[in-house]
């Protein structure tokens, strides 16, 4: 029952409509207690011989009418009720879906995307259940329950009623104890139904590796053990939802026992006609669904409250970031860099220190370093994937920190060195940041990033499906189709991740040719590890163990001593020799 009070601000916001289907249920209540009446009403006259066809066919018009307006009545507290709880199910899942949307790259290391998936589609599932047929189940068996406890005791037998309740404390007694074990067993048939879905995400995801490895018998096996694991979950939850119904039937069963033998004696006596005993069976088997329903609600609510609890505990998951409140002006602004030292959480040594960087508009950056020199910890501060502690981003001369995120982040385009491609089609996926993009637009930026030619060559051009994360395109024909999506946002600060390492040297050469007419006071970024990406770049910076190691132009780096020109005449010599025994490329 908790659950109700957790959602009360819910039930608060839709008064309206929970309230005008407990009026309805009311109505629904009152009518039910008609037909038993009329057909005790019927047997009594039928057996002091007073039965007229008059009062049998008014009798069977109006038990007639009362279904047909249950029926309606029915369906219109339905509509109310339900509409309600469905509404609940879109609030919760834009909630987890803005949440989502909001976290960094941190929140996805602590929870993966199978579980985060259960929490949204089935956990919000059984609190709309809750919320919807919970609450029906309720007030029905309240009211229908109390209102014909009412009748029986006031109008027919009071001790008869109380004979014929007696299996119901014990039965509640049961019920509660079951409650309690439901709640803990459907966190774990959850928990479980959250590893399942890991577990087919990941297989499907990673189905080309797997296919390429031939570990397609492997992982069927480990699917099948977290499976059989998840059923064995079910199965155990199970065991406790199975003894609802036969405590309810045994209970109802046991009433209409003592119900008859009761009854049948204060009719031998004469203290109750054979009208009334027969109205009261029937009454009691009303009785049948009030308890069926406060059954059904106390599992329906204890499966409902486990699933909000792992709904709220992921809504109440903290922003790792906190969004600002001021908004940048029109125009090109100039990007500073002043980072003393940045750490990673929990980490002893800095990810980068003492980095000091100027970016006028127009300009372009390229950095470079070997492997966990600090480059992507440079490009997520910028993003704002973590903030700078010790030290300043400032744009247009304001912190990152103060800016609405949404202003800071519409201003970048970004393309990584792996990019993801929706199932859609390959326009689709370019207009992605501005789908109300025109063709000749669309293609426009195509050219510029030397995929144009590649798309036309497709079944279908810029039409072709290119299925699920991009599945039919080679790593250099995503990274262009990505490149191409990034320039069609026209923003003022382009970042390029590595974004080249899967094409070849002609193609990347025509691409940054193309960007250097693009960039037009426009702020490039690149981050590559072949350095030929950084030929044209305005300043270049070489990141070692965190610190700017070198920094200049590309004609100045070569003349010193040091990392970049090493690692430049390396693989110069790695492409001369390539081409020596591939002399076609």
């Amino acid at each position: 029952m908790k659950l109700f009070a957790q959602l009360g601000w819910f039930f608060r916001r839709e008064w309206r409509h929970y309230l005008g289907s407990v009026f309805l249920l009311i109505i629904i209540a009152l009518l039910q207690l008609v037909p038993p009446r009329l057909v005790g009403i019927i047997i009594d006259s039928g057996v002091t011989g007073n039965t007229s066809r008059r009062l049998l066919a008014l009798c069977l018009g109006i038990m007639a009418f009362t279904a047909v307006l249950v029926y309606g009545l029915r369906y219109f507290w339905r509509m109310l009720l339900f509409g309600a709880a469905y509404r609940l199910a879109v609030e919760l899942r834009n909630r987890l879906y803005n949440l989502f949307s909001q976290q960094l790259p941190g929140f996805y290391l602590r929870h993966r995307t199978g579980d985060l998936m259960a929490r949204a589609t089935n956990d919000v599932d059984r609190v709309v259940f809750a919320a919807g047929e919970g609450v029906l189940m309720l007030v029905d068996s309240l009211v229908v329950g109390s209102s014909v406890l009412l009748v029986m005791s006031l109008q027919i037998s009071w001790q008869l009623t109380l004979l014929a309740l007696l299996p119901m404390p014990l039965m509640a007694v049961l019920i509660k104890r079951d409650g309690q074990r439901l709640h803990q067993r459907f966190r774990g048939a959850q928990a479980a139904f959250s590893s399942l879905n890991n577990q087919a995400q990941e297989n499907l995801t990673s189905i080309r590796m797997i296919k390429a490895f031939g570990l397609e018998q492997y992982q069927s096996v480990r699917f099948a053990a977290v499976a059989t694991k998840a059923g064995d979950q079910n199965m155990h939850l199970a065991r406790v939802d199975a003894r609802f119904d036969p405590t309810i039937y045994l209970a109802v069963g046991l009433s209409n026992l003592l119900a008859v033998s009761g009854g049948s004696w204060l009719v031998i006596s004469g203290s109750m006609t054979l009208g009334q005993l027969t109205t009261f069976i029937m009454y009691l088997g009303l009785m049948i669904w009030p308890m069926l329903a406060l059954a059904w609600m106390f599992n329906i609510v204890e499966r409902g409250s486990a699933a909000y609890k792992r709904i709220n505990q992921t809504l109440e998951e903290r922003l790792e970031i906190e969004d600002g409140d001021l908004s940048l002006p029109t125009g090109q602004g100039t990007l500073k860099v002043a980072i003393n030292s940045f750490y990673y959480p929990h980490a002893k040594n800095p990810a980068l220190k003492d980095i000091n960087l100027t970016l006028t508009p127009g300009q372009m950056l390229g950095v470079c370093g070997p492997t966990g020199s600090g480059k992507s910890t440079l490009l997520a501060l910028l993003l704002r994937q973590f903030d700078v502690i010790d030290g300043e981003i400032c744009f247009h001369d304001l912190p990152l920190t103060a800016l609405a995120l949404d202003q800071w982040r519409s201003r970048l385009a970004v393309v990584s060195q792996m990019p993801f491609l929706f199932s859609d089609s390959i326009a689709s996926n370019i207009a992605f940041g501005r789908p109300e993009s025109p063709a000749d637009k669309i293609e426009e930026v195509a050219r510029l990033a030397c995929i144009h030619e590649d798309i036309l060559n497709l079944p279908q051009g810029y039409k072709t499906e290119v299925g699920e994360r991009g599945v039919m395109l080679s790593g250099g024909q995503k990274q262009r189709l990505a490149i191409a999506r990034a320039l069609l946002l026209e923003a003022e600060i382009l970042v390029l991740d590595d974004a080249l390492s899967a094409v070849d040297g002609l193609t990347e050469h025509n691409i940054l040719r193309n960007l250097r007419c693009w960039v037009n006071h426009r702020t490039v970024i690149i981050t590559a590890h072949r350095l030929s990406s950084l030929q044209d770049a305005s300043q270049i910076v070489v990141l070692k163990r965190g610190r700017i190691s070198q920094q200049g132009n590309h004609f100045s780096l070569l003349q010193q001593q040091g990392w970049y020109r090493n690692m430049y005449r390396c693989q110069q010599l790695e492409t001369a020799l390539e081409q020596a025994y591939n002399p076609r490329r």
